[in-house]
């Protein structure tokens, strides 16, 4: 209905709804009808948007996440009142604290029915308030247009993050002029403190030209910010070699010779030593979580530090820094590099860390011989090199999360799509789903836990319906992972409700039409993964695991970076797939 974008249509606040997604570039929703979102729907058949059904309004809500992730635009989730708006509040918590841009539309109750309890009436702004980057209320067909407008604009800028709609049902009803170049959100204000001081620049390019023991942290805001190649060209110039944060996989290759791997509970092991050694820290995107810092008291203790960081809040918030640069990531960097000459040669710094990792990666995994055992680690390490790390993979979280954090290389950014800061179990079906849309042209995996993925395994009928296709991969090893390996650890191996019971996920998938494969041994991965590969449509591969393995290293809580509980000698596996 390109006709509707002509200034002084007249239409319903239904139709103004998708016009205005229309005129924004949407081509996708996720999302469920329901009564106070039904004019809505209605007018969905006169707009060029298609619209996946999802079988849970969480589902919708990490589709538009995978989505935004996958390709880096506006993921919409759309849900009706009441409990259809209150099974989205995860998955926006889920993107608000990964600063993923989202919008979410709720329909809600006639405007003179607020606050009467009417009816799947719920105050979902006020739910949503702690979780969102802003939300609104609207009540008058006139003021749709405009709102979904600005909505967007503060989803996707500055520092991403979720925004919410609440549209009563009476403003859809009700008519109003459609404008959409009056529609207009005012040109965005950058926040006050971002600003790249003389004096800071000035300060940052002191300590980075006196380091001797330097570390680039590089966050999810590598890949937000489009700043890789502003990223490498720093590592290259200076010889820093790149620590990551699970969020920043794939924001530089895998196998650039300066990338070392993971940082963290369980990164890599000489990666969290390297971090605890060096002198400088130069934080690119990142937010110093808890995971990646362990006890902030010993943290890095004799390094300086620079923060380059999009949100203010983020300063000094966990750690202090030396120099704060605040502001887009690639922009500041550009600002820097002039300031900076290339060293000649590798550094002795870069040869020590070299030296870390030697010692450590024993072997490779792939030469483990083949004990009749299949361990996670086999499954990941074979999938990255079946798709030489281009492939896009969306993982659930626990410990197949971490496996494949260590094992599968990823070179692409916007490559792992993954629940990090909130850890969201039954992410990854519905967020690989989102993501296949979002980037149709790549090859997607959905790699779950079996008790992650039981949470949304509904989601195979969406994934039915809509023919979408990826491949999935059950990794079962009969328990909650991670929860069995705290209770390992840490609670005397009580398994209390952590052994939990499956269906025969092949089955499952065979009911919904989606063929399957059973895995049983390490011989058997490469031939399944290809027999998945080639298959046009959705497939879903089944791995039988060890039960009882744990993911190493690993930093308990409350202990510093360097103090990892390692994998024991008599273990048959290394911790990591660094090849040697």
């Amino acid at each position: 209905m390109s006709e509707a974008k002509i200034a002084g249509t007249r239409l319903t606040g239904a139709e103004i709804v998708w016009a205005t997604l229309e005129g924004e570039g949407v081509r996708e929703v996720f999302g469920y009808p329901g009564g106070a979102i039904l004019p809505v729907y209605d007018a969905l058949r006169k707009f060029p948007i298609r619209h996946i059904l999802v079988r849970h309004e969480q589902g919708a809500a990490h589709m538009a996440d995978g989505f935004a992730r996958a390709s880096g635009k506006i993921g919409v989730a759309i849900a009706t009142s009441g409990p259809g708006a209150t099974n989205l509040v995860t998955g926006i918590a889920t993107a608000m604290l990964d600063s993923v841009p989202m919008l979410c539309i709720t329909g809600q109750v006639g405007s003179k029915a607020l606050g009467t309890d009417a009816f799947q009436e719920v105050d979902i702004t006020g739910i949503t308030l702690p979780v969102t980057k802003h939300n609104y209320l609207v009540t008058r067909a006139e003021d749709i247009a405009s709102t979904l407008r600005e909505a967007i604009q503060v989803a996707l800028s500055g520092r991403p993050g979720p925004v919410l709609v609440d549209i009563t049902k009476d403003a859809q009803q009700n008519t109003a002029d459609f404008d959409f170049a009056a529609a207009a959100p005012k040109a965005y204000r950058p926040h006050p403190m971002l600003r790249s001081d003389n004096e800071s620049v000035v300060q940052a390019v002191e300590l980075l030209r006196n380091a001797k023991r330097p570390i680039i942290l590089a966050g999810h805001g590598i890949i937000q910010s489009g700043a890789r190649e502003q990223v490498l060209a720093l590592a290259e110039r200076l010889q820093i070699p790149i620590a990551t944060t699970l969020l920043g996989l794939g924001g530089v290759p895998a196998t650039h010779p300066l990338q070392l791997g993971m940082m963290g509970m369980h990164g890599e092991a000489w990666v969290n030593n390297a971090i605890q050694s060096s002198d400088l820290l130069i934080a690119c995107g990142m937010r110093f979580d808890d995971r990646v810092t362990g006890t902030l008291a010993t943290y890095a203790p004799d390094a300086k530090k620079i923060h380059i960081e999009i949100d203010p809040a983020e300063i000094n918030k966990n750690v202090k820094v030396d120099v704060a640069l605040i502001g887009d990531l690639a922009e500041m960097l550009d600002i820097l590099l002039p300031h900076l000459s290339p060293v000649s040669g590798e550094s002795a710094w870069v040869r020590e860390v070299n030296a870390m990792k030697g010692e450590d990666a024993v072997r490779d995994i792939q030469n483990l011989p083949d004990t009749g055992h299949l361990y996670a680690a086999h499954v990941m390490h074979d999938l990255w090199h079946a798709t030489g790390g281009h492939a896009v993979v969306a993982t659930d979280v626990g410990q197949h999360q971490m496996w494949e954090a260590q094992y599968y290389k990823h070179e692409d950014p916007r490559s792992l799509i993954t629940s990090g800061g909130l850890g969201t179990m039954g992410f990854a079906l519905p967020a690989g789903i989102g993501a296949k849309f979002g980037a149709p042209e790549k090859e997607v995996w959905v790699i779950a836990g079996d008790g992650g993925f039981q949470m949304t395994a509904c989601e195979l009928s969406t994934i039915a319906q809509e023919n979408v296709d990826i491949n999935i991969a059950v990794v079962n090893n009969g328990f909650l992972g991670m929860v069995r390996q705290w209770q390992e650890f840490f609670y005397e191996k009580n398994y209390q409700s952590s052994p939990i019971l499956s269906p025969d996920f092949v089955k499952l998938a065979e009911a919904h039409g989606i063929p399957g494969i059973t895995v049983r041994t390490r011989a058997e991965v490469a031939p399944a993964v290809e027999a998945a590969r080639k298959h046009k449509g959705p497939f879903l591969v089944h791995f039988h695991v060890e039960k009882e393995d744990s993911v190493y290293p690993m930093i308990p809580a409350g202990s510093a970076l360097h103090e990892m509980i390692r994998r024991p000698d008599n273990n048959p596996l290394i911790e990591t797939a660094q090849d040697i």
